[in-house]
């Protein structure tokens, strides 16, 4: 693997929530960083090599943090999640990118969603190239990632205003480990700088159920204990089908599934990537806004 120094990086999908931060970080470290992004890359229809070919060339390190979360009438998770990583993959190593971080997500490995089948099979394509010495790369596997302007933590701070939080069942049951933005910036810096295992979970310091972390929440935003109904299976589930039927938003049978598992890691093994501790969910609040992020 290449141990020359990283200056010059590409990285796909910097109009994102990670994406953004990733960019932020990574020119505040002195790199010259080139944000890519839908106007021009088109992870829906740029499906072969050849056409990657000539937007990597010339770049020492390659991250690729395009994400959606389930299929819409214009965007193919196949396409986004998979073909066209695949592709941009294929591209780096042949002109010869010197490292590759892939932002993928924790739980993949063990879920039968599509969403998780299309990232883990960019994941496994990427690890290949990796094995055969033909790039180094990590994928980097983040649990829930909060921060400030992304969907998920606007999500999580509204529902934490509430007095009576109606959940799923497998929402109060499941564990998560939430993560800040900013750690998983941090993190895609230093496996740019000093390369890294081939995979990496990003996660916070602190296990709990998805309840408890809006709980967190709600206490950092000075309001007592909301009460927690969980809702049974069955609602639970006609629920998410009834969000099946509108794809512009979040809540569907995928989200659902996600949920009814754990979604942890090992918090030593993030920090020793970090190289420092990773912000505790109890700062949650006070990190994001204070760092604007």
């Amino acid at each position: 693997m290449s141990a020359a120094p990283i200056r010059s990086v590409l990285v796909c999908g910097a109009s994102g929530f990670v994406g953004r931060r990733i960019v932020r970080t990574l020119r505040e470290a002195g790199l010259a960083v080139t944000a890519g992004d839908s106007r021009t890359q088109d992870f829906q229809r740029d499906l072969s090599p050849e056409i990657w070919l000539p937007r990597v060339t010339g770049f020492d390190a390659v991250v690729n943090a395009v994400g959606l979360l389930r299929d819409t009438p214009r965007r193919r998770l196949e396409a986004i999640h998979h073909e066209a990583p695949v592709a941009l993959f294929e591209a780096c190593a042949r002109a010869g990118v010197a490292r590759v971080v892939q932002i993928s997500a924790n739980g993949v490995a063990q879920s039968a969603t599509r969403y998780a089948t299309t990232k883990r099979a960019a994941d496994e394509a990427l690890l290949r190239l990796r094995a055969g010495g033909r790039l180094d790369a990590t994928v980097l596997r983040p649990s829930i990632v909060f921060g400030r302007g992304g969907a998920s933590a606007a999500l999580f701070m509204t529902l934490a205003r509430l007095p009576l939080l109606v959940l799923p069942r497998a929402a109060v049951q499941a564990r998560v480990q939430p993560v800040a933005v900013q750690d998983v910036a941090q993190a895609v810096l230093r496996l740019l700088q000093d390369g890294g295992p081939e995979l990496v979970t990003a996660v916070g310091p602190r296990a709990l159920s998805l309840s408890a972390f809006i709980g967190e929440l709600r206490r950092q935003n000075g309001h007592a204990p909301a009460r927690v109904l969980p809702l049974p299976d069955a609602p639970s589930r006609w629920s998410a089908r009834l969000g099946d039927l509108v794809s512009a938003q979040p809540w569907s049978s995928e989200s659902l599934a996600l949920l009814e598992q754990d979604n942890i890691g090992d918090a030593a093994a993030f920090e020793r990537v970090l190289g420092r501790p990773a912000v505790p969910v109890e700062r949650f609040v006070e990190a994001a806004w204070a760092s604007g992020v």
